[in-house]
């Protein structure tokens, strides 16, 4: 049964959505400002419902915090809908936009679909490269020939991004942006250290290269 924490201040609509949701299978948490948010979140919802005009607490500011918690679905409950609120969302880590008023068959229809979609991201959460190299996404663990090579998490940031993407090319700034977030100050040059120290780890573990430098434009992680 899939949980969902729905984060509004309006008792009416959670009392309205808590009844819809629960009548379609979902076992359902709710809070009304950010504290209760947070200490709900603890329970590892599978899909948040957050309303961006949280009192106390900004609702991007909130979805920051929660994404310490969780990497599940975070969908805002917004009345604001210009492109310089959808990008602040994203940025803060939402994954979509309901707007207010909305209707709760529409909003049932996201929430499916972005529930289904994790599920299938956790049925592939383990994916094999050359039979030898084994990237685990959901534990956060590289493997080559069944030994754990130890990698900190910028460093598997880096790794999980360019092999989800294989052959697709990375700029320096692209992958700072992506790891780091566009509002963190820092020098973009540190994305080539990083590289480095992944290639010799790897090297230590006798896997080939997996990270390929296009000279003047990035790097890649070749397809198998």
């Amino acid at each position: 049964m899939p949980k969902i924490l729905i984060v509004d201040d309006e008792a009416d609509l959670r009392k309205l959505l808590t009844d819809y949701f629960e009548i379609n299978g979902y076992s359902v948490m709710t809070a009304k400002d950010s504290r209760e948010a947070l200490r709900k979140v603890e329970k590892q919802p599978d899909l948040v419902l957050l309303d961006i005009n949280m009192p106390e607490q900004n609702g991007l500011h909130l979805c920051e915090k929660i994404r310490d918690y969780v990497s599940c679905p975070i969908l805002f409950l917004t009345a604001r809908i210009e492109d310089a609120d959808k990008i602040a969302g994203f940025r803060a880590g939402g994954d979509d936009y309901i707007l207010k008023p909305f209707s709760i068959r529409e909003l049932g229809a996201r929430v499916e679909a972005h529930i289904r979609r994790e599920q299938r991201i956790q049925t592939k959460s383990s994916v094999r490269f050359n039979n030898e190299l084994v990237i685990d996404y959901t534990a956060r663990e590289l493997y080559y020939l069944d030994k754990r090579i130890s990698l900190p998490k910028k460093e598997f940031d880096i790794v999980e991004l360019l092999s989800t993407h294989p052959n697709m090319v990375f700029g320096k700034e692209r992958i700072y942006e992506k790891i780091w977030g566009m509002d963190e100050q820092g020098d973009s040059n540190v994305i080539a250290e990083h590289i480095r120290r992944i290639r010799y780890k790897l090297k230590e573990y006798g896997c080939d290269n997996q990270i390929e430098t296009v000279w003047g434009v990035g790097y890649k992680w070749p397809s198998s």
